[in-house]
């Protein structure tokens, strides 16, 4: 599987920005699909993620009630919006998938199977 992620870009505080994951080489509809973030000097920290169905989601405190993760496996794509965006948003934004048993979302960056190449987010105050 390969994940491709974009829509990263530079916004001012407050703003919004939806990142997008293609995947292609395999369907990932039955993958569970996390989004991770990683800012200098700090360890990749995971950020939202979404079971096969998208019936399930999970959040980071951090960004609850702002970011919204999706996907439409029609288009094998995962998306996340990001509103009211923060300075301390700021970061590269990776996203990953799981195929191995059991199948959920995990907050551990080591418990994905499959990582796209990252899209930075800037955020200026």
């Amino acid at each position: 599987v390969q994940l491709q992620a974009s829509g990263g870009g530079m916004v001012q505080t407050g703003g919004s920005l939806r990142l997008s994951c293609a995947a292609s080489g395999r369907t990932i509809g039955s993958y569970a699909m996390g989004w991770f973030r990683q800012s200098p000097g700090k360890e990749r920290e995971f950020v939202a993620g979404i079971n096969g169905s998208g019936g399930a989601t999970l959040y980071a405190d951090s960004v609850k009630g702002r970011f919204t993760i999706s996907r439409d496996n029609a288009k094998n794509t995962v998306y996340l919006q990001m509103n009211s965006l923060k300075p301390e948003d700021s970061a590269v934004y990776y996203c990953a998938a799981r195929s191995r048993w059991p199948i959920v979302v995990r907050y551990e960056a080591g418990q994905y199977d499959y990582w796209g190449q990252g899209t930075q987010v800037t955020v200026s105050s």
